[in-house]
């Protein structure tokens, strides 16, 4: 009988977080961990979004671990294939692939309170871990709205983070469903293309000009002569993004000149007055995502286009029905987002007493630090609840997470315990104290977004500087925790 695999640290997922907590593991001397990914390959999102126009919004420099700076990247903001490649090079530098465990799905995780460890089944066997950390990601369930007759349409139909490549558009009749991050980015892509774009607008995003450029030669040989010149300009470029949160979180007044900003964006790529109107946003910008692009207006104003602000009827075998006019085309496009309130599902994670944490959360989602969840010891989620941002790098708040994650294994180490998990009162405290924050920042300005749950509850993001939360996560408050010994 072969007996039942055990690491002390199980990480699920592969993206920017599952990969950070990996490598600070063997950079810690840990090496009895295991990484499983669902997929074929590494990357999280940035392996599974390839769309045409696929890039970061954020920075290059800023959107990068900051142990494994690059410094050949070829744009201000780097292009998709670029950061996979990024993050493939870190899984051979650091000497991940023993690690790894690729076509991995895992469908529960279960607390066993008398081993204190977890027990973990996945598509391919059994394993236990002590810890288990959850690097799931919020931009890898695709959401579709449920449209009546979208099964019947006979053309092409794909979501964003499914795209087809072998689908050629130019020539064709296409339909765009949805105007968020994914489709400010692969619209003028298509719209160059195309016979007919066809955009169905529900609500106009915040698009705001894109200070993208391509890095100079000279440039990235200094920042690989000279590392601590792209050290510094990193620090810049966090500090300047740190300046937004002003707008975001303290006060939403100030997002007024970021409106002021994006109409002249408008004013400057359409010159059509309706279509002006009919792409301007009547809500704070911050209430909904920001986005930045140079080419979307462009794309909406060429003849070849129409934005849709009419509500969708029907899809039928061949087109959109919209205020009871079908257009026909030959494929439908998807850039519809993803489900990021669903933080587990189709995942189970059963804690003490075999309390389910997808039902635990089904009429709140919240957690201590965005990491941890009473009643479920040793587990860690990575980029958990309240810990998104508006104004600056993930990348950031997940080094802080790690950081928060090995304190809690060393101090648990230190005293020769099993097991650590946060105190429920810990927890309510920590919350209670999140509401009036949250309540006060852009995105409570009154509009409807993916930051919102059902209820209205944000349980997305962090309403406050990262810098904030870095000085929180440098080190364990133990008098939050309980500590199992063994």
């Amino acid at each position: 009988m072969t007996a039942t695999p055990h690491h002390e640290v199980a990480i699920v997922g592969t993206g920017f977080s599952g990969l950070c907590m990996a490598i600070q593991l063997a950079r810690a001397k840990q090496r009895s961990f295991v990484l499983l990914e669902r997929a074929g390959g590494v990357g999280g999102t940035w392996r599974d979004n390839h769309y045409p126009g696929c890039a970061c919004d954020v920075p290059s420099h800023l959107y990068s671990f900051s142990f494994a700076p690059n410094p050949t990247w070829s744009r201000m903001f780097a292009p998709q294939a670029e950061i996979l490649a990024y993050l493939e090079r870190q899984v051979t530098r650091h000497d991940l692939g023993p690690h790894l465990r690729l076509h991995t799905e895992v469908t529960e995780a279960a607390w066993d309170e008398r081993a204190q460890l977890w027990r973990i089944s996945t598509s391919r066997g059994a394993l236990t871990a002590r810890h288990l950390v959850l690097g799931l990601g919020a931009l890898s369930r695709p959401a579709i709205a449920a449209i009546p007759g979208a099964d019947s349409f006979t053309g092409r139909a794909f979501h964003s983070a499914q795209w087809d490549h072998g689908f050629d558009p130019t020539g064709r009749d296409v339909a765009v469903i949805g105007t968020g991050a994914s489709a400010i980015q692969f619209v003028p892509q298509l719209a160059a293309k195309v016979r007919r774009l066809d955009l169905y607008q529900r609500t106009p995003p915040w698009v705001l000009p894109k200070p993208d450029r391509a890095v100079s030669a000279a440039e990235r040989r200094l920042f690989a002569a000279a590392p601590l010149t792209q050290r510094l300009y990193r620090s810049y470029i966090y500090w300047r993004m740190e300046a937004r949160g002003l707008g975001f979180t303290v006060d939403p007044r100030i997002m007024q000149l970021a409106a002021v900003l994006g109409r002249r964006h408008i004013a400057r790529g359409i010159a059509d007055p309706a279509l002006r109107a009919r792409v301007t946003p009547d809500y704070t910008p911050g209430c909904k995502r920001i986005l930045m692009a140079n080419d979307y207006y462009p794309a909406l104003a060429r003849p070849t286009t129409e934005v849709i602000s009419d509500r969708i009827d029907a899809i039928t075998p061949r087109g959109v029905v919209a205020a009871g006019r079908e257009r026909p085309v030959d494929a439908i496009i998807y850039g519809t987002g993803f489900k990021v309130s669903e933080l587990l599902t189709p995942m189970r994670v059963l804690g003490q007493g075999g309390r389910e944490l997808n039902t635990a959360w089904r009429t709140r989602i919240d957690a201590y630090l965005g990491i941890t969840v009473a009643g479920y010891p040793n587990l860690f989620l990575l980029m958990g609840p309240n810990t998104g941002l508006g104004h600056n790098s993930m990348v950031f708040m997940i080094e802080s997470q790690v950081s928060w994650i090995l304190g809690c294994m060393r101090a648990l180490a230190a005293r020769g315990g099993r097991s650590v998990e946060v105190r429920p009162e810990a927890q309510a405290a920590f919350n209670r104290a999140l509401e009036p924050r949250l309540q006060q920042a852009v995105w409570a300005a009154g509009c409807q977004s993916w930051y919102l749950d059902e209820n209205g509850h944000n349980s997305s993001l962090w309403p406050g500087f990262t810098f904030e939360y870095w000085l929180r996560t440098r080190r364990p408050r133990l008098a939050d925790l309980r500590l199992q010994a063994a």
